[in-house]
Parts: C-alpha cells; structure tokens; sequence
C-alpha cells in the first residue's frame, strides 16, 4: 500500500460506505421494510472493515489508543455504533437498525473529516497514560451504545406511529414488534449506562499529578459527564416503575441527541481535553 494511503484515507472510504448505505436506506423506507435488508448490512460491513482499519492504522502509530482529539473520540463513537450494530444485526429482524443508523453515521464521519478535528500532535500526545485512555474508550463506547439505543428508540416510534396510522404498513413490515425494540433500545441504555458508570469510576485515579493531567482545576467535562450521567439514571428508574415505551423512547433518542450537540462544544471548553 502506498504511504500516503493514510488512516484518514480508510476512514474517508468508510464514510463513503457509509453514505451508500444512507441512500439504499431510503429505498428500504420507500419500501416500507417489507424486504430483507442484507445488501445493507453488508455494507456496513465493508465499512466496518475500513474503519476499523483506520483506528488500528491511528493507534499503531501513535502507539496509543486513538482517543487523543476531537477527530479520534468522533470515530471511535462511530466505530462503537456500527461495531454494536453488527452484533445486534446478525439477527434479521433486528437488521433494519441499519437503516436508521447509517444517515448517523454518514454524519458522524463528514464532521469527523472537518480538518480543524485533527490538528498536528505535539511530541506528547494527549490521553497516552494507561487510565486516560482506558476512561476515554469506556466513556465513548457508552456513548456508541447510547447512540445505538437511540436508533432502537427511534424504530420504536417509527413503528408505533405506522401501527397508530399506517396499520397495513406496520403488518406488512420486517420490523419487530415495538416491544421487543423498547426492550433492545433499554438494553442498549443499560450497556451504555454501566460503560459510563465504569468510565466515571476511573475519575480518582486520573487527578494524581504523575498522569499529567490534573481535572480538578478543569470542571466542565466533569460536571457535564455527570449531568448525563443522572440524566440516563432517570430515564432508567423511569422504565424500571414502568413508565417505559413512547416515554422512554423519547427520552433515549432526546438524550443522545443532547450528547452529539454539546459533545464537541464540552471538548473544546474542556482545557484537559482539548489538544
């Protein structure tokens, strides 16, 4: 492979993968998912395999985990949704997550190209002590899986409101049934609240002086972190005194489109986390 084929030259053909698996997804809409989708999983696939390719490219050489800037934590949220994706996906029924993920993803990876994401690295990259990075993946992984619950909470409504409107439709469709999709968008939650949990959890041992970073003197990414923190707690003693389905659903896909809206604008403020 020539050497100027880059991580971000695997990561751009991912994104392109990507956005065809975005406009396959307006016929399987258009078609009103009554047609099995694997050309679509399969692209997802594809990209998976670039993408994955462009992470592993990152780290070897920087010889870290590729979390260190806007550019990494932005693919490696990316990465976790599809990588979840996938999994879930090898049940057909479940499939049609794709169709709802990928016009995420596509955007995801279009704002992760924006050069000003990735700037130069200095001679000490940013999150290259152990417990940093193992904090920043478990963070971004629950943001993966939150993401994930989110489409899963977003098939809910679609297929709720075809069952209240559209009740051919709604018969005719590949889709589950709306209770089993409030049961994977609340497992995807749950998955997303423990990674969260356990990331938050690696706080204490991140303010001794010899990791290089002191987040006491840096509040903002904290107190953010924590605000999501309590606000998935919600939703999950909500669903757990039973006060889930169309509720719940909202309050999943509202959640994580509150995180990829202040994410960046955290990040950029975040002194500790900003390079």
């Amino acid at each position: 492979m020539a050497a100027w084929f880059t991580d971000r030259h695997f990561f751009l053909l991912a994104v392109v993968l990507y956005g065809l698996s975005m406009m396959y997804s307006v016929f399987l809409w258009r078609k009103g998912f009554r047609e099995d989708n694997r050309v679509n999983y399969f692209l997802l696939l594809a990209a998976f395999a670039f993408h994955t390719t462009a992470m592993a490219k990152r780290g070897f050489s920087f010889q870290r985990c590729p979390v260190g800037n806007l550019y990494e934590a932005t693919i490696f949220i990316a990465w976790t949704i599809v990588a979840t994706y996938l999994l879930v996906g090898t049940w057909s029924r479940l499939r049609f997550l794709g169709a709802f993920a990928s016009p995420i993803l596509f955007g995801l990876g279009v704002f992760a190209l924006m050069p000003p994401l990735d700037p130069l690295h200095g001679d000490k990259p940013l999150f290259i002590n152990g417990w940093i990075s193992l904090h920043a993946a478990l963070i971004l992984l629950s943001f993966g899986a939150f993401g994930l619950g989110s489409v899963a909470a977003l098939m809910y409504l679609t297929q709720e409101h075809d069952l209240k409107f559209h009740k051919l439709r709604a018969i005719l469709s590949l889709i589950p049934p709306i209770q089993r999709l409030e049961r994977v968008a609340g497992g995807l939650v749950m998955s997303g609240f423990c990674l969260l949990t356990a990331g938050l959890s690696i706080y204490p041992f991140l303010v001794h002086e010899n990791h290089g970073v002191d987040l006491r003197s840096d509040p903002v990414i904290l107190l953010w972190s924590i605000f999501i923190w309590v606000v998935y707690f919600s939703l999950l003693v909500m669903r757990w005194r039973g006060q889930g389905g169309r509720r719940f659903a909202w309050g999943a896909l509202g959640s994580f489109v509150f995180i990829m809206l202040t994410f960046w604008g955290v990040m950029l403020l975040s002194s500790s986390h900003h390079s």
